[in-house]
């Protein structure tokens, strides 16, 4: 009897340590879960280390500027010490770091070295206020849209092209728009008779060709419209949307030139996938109520 008891438990033994033997070499040779968007793509995720590092031009409001603090949720800038962002972005920004966990960088820069910083990876993104157009999307993918806008034009309101009741009546008067913007680009070509200055640098030096009447329109969108009329009163908006006066373009065209998008890295799947997931979240109404809020917010001037 006493043998029999020692020989089970001798196989008990035995088939108690081959389970485990088994269960280890199963969780050992089990590879890591990770995302299969992050595994499969052959470009850096940019957050891999947990920092959200994005650049916009921090002078295009309402979509945004530079203040000297953190006021309202500014967020530092890590390449201008003293100086913080503000403005539609940044909320924008702000939210899509704090629901993926990540530390929120922001870095000013020029506008057209927005698409090259995230070519080479200098940033993660981009988000300024850029259109998702044809020609970007071939350098870069698209995240987005986080605001869908319209083309207005601006002029003072002592203007005799104030009362103006489509592009038609701009007949020999004199305009400008931001460079390399579909304003310029797209807008402008479409008014008949019109005297088209030399673009302006940016935003400010736009509107600021409108103040000093160096012009007599800026051709816009309407975020950018309702930031300028907070800072300049004597301006008045022209927005010309569903009827025959209003600009021209296929609905292919108006998609990739109005909406705006985050721009990453192309193949960066696993970051455009992150941020859809925080934007796919958010209706028409909570982008326009933003804008709201940042319209309310912006500066008089640029500090």
């Amino acid at each position: 009897m006493r043998k029999r008891i020692a020989l089970l438990l001798a196989i008990v033994m035995t088939l108690t340590l081959a389970a485990c033997g088994a269960s280890e070499a199963q969780e050992t040779e089990s590879p890591t879960e990770v995302p299969a968007n992050e595994s499969t793509q052959e470009v850096p995720t940019g957050v891999e280390d947990g920092v959200f590092t994005i650049a916009m031009e921090c002078a295009y409001a309402p979509y945004n500027w530079t203040q000297n603090d953190d006021a309202n949720g500014a967020v530092p800038l890590k390449n201008v010490p003293g100086s913080y962002a503000n403005g539609y972005d940044v909320m924008i920004a702000r939210k899509i770091a704090e629901a993926n966990d990540w530390e929120l960088e922001i870095i000013q820069s020029d506008w057209d070295s927005l698409v090259p910083a995230v070519m080479t990876g200098t940033i993660d993104a981009a988000i300024a206020g850029q259109s998702m157009t044809a020609l970007r999307a071939e350098q870069v993918d698209f995240a987005g849209p986080y605001f869908y806008a319209s083309m207005v034009l601006l002029t003072k309101k002592d203007s005799p092209y104030a009362k103006a009741q489509g592009i038609q009546d701009f007949e020999g008067a004199s305009g400008t728009a931001q460079l390399a913007t579909i304003w310029y680009d797209q807008c402008l070509p479409q008014i008949e008779g019109a005297d088209i200055k030399p673009a302006s640098a940016d935003a400010p030096a736009m509107l600021m060709a409108l103040e000093t009447s160096v012009v007599d329109f800026v051709v816009t969108d309407l975020p950018t419209a309702q930031g300028a009329v907070v800072a300049y009163p004597d301006m008045v908006i022209l927005d010309f949307s569903g009827t025959d006066g209003d600009f021209q373009f296929s609905e292919e065209v108006r998609a990739e030139n109005v909406n705006i998008g985050v721009s990453v890295m192309k193949g960066n799947a696993y970051l455009k996938n992150a941020i859809d997931a925080v934007l796919g979240t958010m209706t028409v109404e909570d982008f326009n109520s933003m804008m709201a809020d940042a319209i309310a917010i912006q500066p008089l001037s640029e500090e």
